[in-house]
């Protein structure tokens, strides 16, 4: 079915297929114009303030400090461009086609879509993701944006390394003495604080969830609140583990993982110490206490140095870091577990 649009300037916009749908809104290609896509929300809450929020962040997507944001090729940012209104009332807004340049992020998770998508991608390349994903959000929540619902589904990856955000419409900021809020949470993907709470988010829910997704990168798709509970009580939800600090990185007799899931011992000791401060009891307790992004940068910028990382002698994608006395994928392949090799079993282990 064709969707006829009209922007702010009063051109017409023709939508074509669905290429995307979410929580919130539906995703379509633009006729003629195939860098561009078009997002449509047609069962937001407060539709007023949902198009005054669009509006506001094309405007602010022209100010010097958002231009900075959105500098480099590929962008980072699937910024609103325009804002849309279907005949009916529907709102949305125009913007880059992420898969013009990028994966979809999740696909760096799953083992088997790793290997379709990204069959030459190393511990490496997920070193350089990690660091890419620092970096995006150290930048937004320098010029005053909180992500607030910060998961895979709005992220996207290359080969390279490099990370995109999209669902912008969905980030917390200010626009002179309004602030637009992130209500919004995801299963896996919320800090402590904003489990069964109305509490907003801020850069320290986002560092918390950050920590959550360098964790998955680095080993293998595996979420750090993965587990059922040692002590017998039931598994419930990656939440309740959270809610409950049940974590292998700060308590190894906390929850019991599949014999092929990754080793803890696997990270260098840096980002171990990292972790600890950001899923342990201060870093639950006491959010400020938490790594910021800027922090997750340095550190896995230091052990990305050369010299910190080995490749193993039988398998050239099986990279690791130096801290380790043998190649612990191969360990992994042994037992049947995750892998960076062509001949990965392929445990899926990011949910």
């Amino acid at each position: 079915m064709v969707i006829r649009t009209r922007s702010t300037s009063g051109r017409e916009w023709v939508l074509g297929e669905v290429v995307g749908s979410g929580s919130e809104g539906v995703v379509y290609t633009v006729e003629h114009r195939p860098g561009l896509v078009a997002k449509l929300v047609p069962l937001v809450a407060e539709p007023d303030v949902y198009r005054r929020r669009v509006e506001s962040l094309v405007r602010q997507g022209r100010e010097p400090r958002t231009v900075k944001l959105l500098s480099g090729t590929p962008s980072r940012l699937a910024w609103p461009l325009e804002t849309l209104a279907t005949s009916g009332g529907v709102t949305g807004y125009l913007m880059r086609d992420m898969r013009q340049a990028f994966l979809p992020f999740e696909r760096l998770l799953l083992p088997t879509a790793r290997r379709e998508s990204l069959p030459e991608m190393t511990w490496a390349t997920a070193l350089r993701t990690a660091i890419s994903l620092a970096d995006l959000l150290a930048d937004l929540h320098a010029e005053g944006y909180v992500v607030g619902d910060l998961k895979p589904d709005n992220l996207w990856a290359d080969a390279e390394g490099r990370t995109g955000l999209a669902d912008i419409d969905s980030l917390q900021f200010a626009d002179g003495q309004r602030t637009f809020l992130c209500r919004l949470r995801s299963p896996g993907y919320t800090a402590p604080e904003g489990i069964d709470s109305d509490a907003l988010p801020d850069c320290s829910s986002d560092n918390f969830v950050l920590a959550v997704l360098v964790h998955q990168l680095l080993m293998g798709g595996l979420h750090p609140f993965h587990g059922r509970p040692v002590d017998g009580r039931p598994y419930f939800s990656l939440d309740d583990n959270v809610r409950n600090g049940r974590c292998r990185i700060t308590d190894r007799e906390a929850v019991v993982l599949p014999r092929a899931a990754p080793p803890a011992d696997l990270l260098p000791r840096g980002l171990t110490d990292l972790f600890t401060l950001a899923f342990g009891r201060a870093g639950r307790g006491d959010p400020a206490s938490r790594p910021d992004a800027a922090t997750w940068a340095r550190g896995l910028r230091a052990e990305s140095r050369p010299g910190r990382l080995a490749v193993c002698d039988r398998e050239n994608l099986h990279v690791y870091t130096v801290e380790r006395p043998w190649c612990p994928w191969c360990d992994q392949q042994e037992r049947g577990g995750t892998t960076w090799a062509a001949t990965d079993t392929g445990l899926d282990t990011a949910r």
